[in-house]
């Protein structure tokens, strides 16, 4: 598959202007992107390199000259599909049929607007064609990607959903021809208040606000991880918001200094010293015994629950850490 470069697409975007009022279109655009509905697709023009009438799928059309900005219109809505062929190619004839099976599936998620540059030679100019079957993608009036020649089902098919997965978002009758399309609607996650509320304290550097909503939660919910994460956030930020860097110094300099070592840690872990932090405390646990090893254990677990369980600084330290204990 063959995409075109920024300089190459710019200047297709102009060739456009020729045959295609894109001008007109963008001053449409944000009143075509309330409407939820895809319009209903323009009459085509004779069978093209897709072959003859489509029936009942409307997002399948064989353009003409006359009828082309009708239909890229519509990619106000949802992605055009342009499929640039001759009816003396076979390839043009092979990459038609999986196209319309694609499209007539499809819900009118997208349209499929068959050319037949035989029929539309003008089209083809205004899309710099060098040889066929030629497909290039159109959203909101403008050319957005492309490719050459014949593809694989398979690899079609990705390029279809890449296409629709970039412009979901964007182009609001994606969503209702997949609806007709039967295709599932990803659930729409509910976020927990009580979390949004530690977080919004957290936002606000209010630590020990966030750390009441977290605790609150685990005191009846021991197993969220989600709490469990942000209760070992918020308790860090605390920590490190009182800490001043030079603490590290003092605590090179007074090894037996417990407070000093944790608070050096926590400052290493805010200055991304992440494997010096580690190294430093378990240093300690091997110096110490009884209620100061384990104070600093429990210390450094505490460190250990700011990072991801399979983060590689974590595992070496806890082997190094299990290792210093037994």
């Amino acid at each position: 598959m063959t995409r075109p470069d920024p300089r190459k697409t710019a200047a297709l975007s102009a060739a456009l202007s020729g045959a295609v009022d894109l001008g007109a279109l963008k001053a449409r655009a944000d009143a075509a992107r309330q409407a939820a509905a895809m319009p209903a697709a323009p009459a085509g023009g004779p069978a093209g390199p897709g072959g003859p009438d489509n029936g009942s799928a409307p997002w399948i059309v064989d353009v003409t000259e006359a009828s082309f900005q009708a239909v890229v219109e519509q990619s106000l809505q949802v992605p055009v599909v342009v499929l640039l062929g001759a009816s003396y190619s076979p390839e043009s004839q092979q990459l038609a049929a999986s196209l319309t099976r694609l499209a007539g599936s499809s819900g009118g998620s997208w349209i499929l607007a068959r050319v037949d540059l035989e029929q539309a030679p003008r089209i083809g100019q205004a899309f710099g064609v060098q040889s066929v079957p030629t497909t290039v993608a159109v959203a909101a009036g403008q050319p957005i990607d492309a490719f050459a020649g014949p593809i694989a089902d398979a690899e079609l098919t990705q390029w279809i959903a890449r296409l629709l997965d970039a412009l979901r978002d964007r182009l609001p009758g994606i969503r209702a021809g997949e609806a007709r399309a039967g295709v599932p609607v990803e659930e729409e996650v509910v976020e927990d208040p009580r979390i949004v509320a530690a977080e919004e304290a957290f936002e606000r550097g209010d630590y020990a606000a966030a750390q009441g909503y977290y605790s609150q939660i685990l005191a009846s919910e021991p197993g969220n991880e989600l709490a469990k994460e942000g209760l070992a956030q918020a308790k860090f930020a605390e920590r490190a918001e009182a800490v001043d860097p030079t603490v590290i110094d003092k605590a090179d300099g007074a090894p037996e200094d417990i407070d000093a070592q944790l608070a050096a840690a926590d400052a290493q872990v805010a200055l991304q010293q992440v494997d010096e932090a580690f190294k430093r405390l378990v240093d300690v646990v091997r110096r110490v015994y009884g209620d100061d090893r384990d104070r600093v254990r429990q210390h450094l677990v505490g460190l250990f629950e700011l990072f991801p369980a399979d983060d590689p600084r974590v595992a070496a330290a806890r082997r190094n850490l299990a290792s210093a204990l037994y």
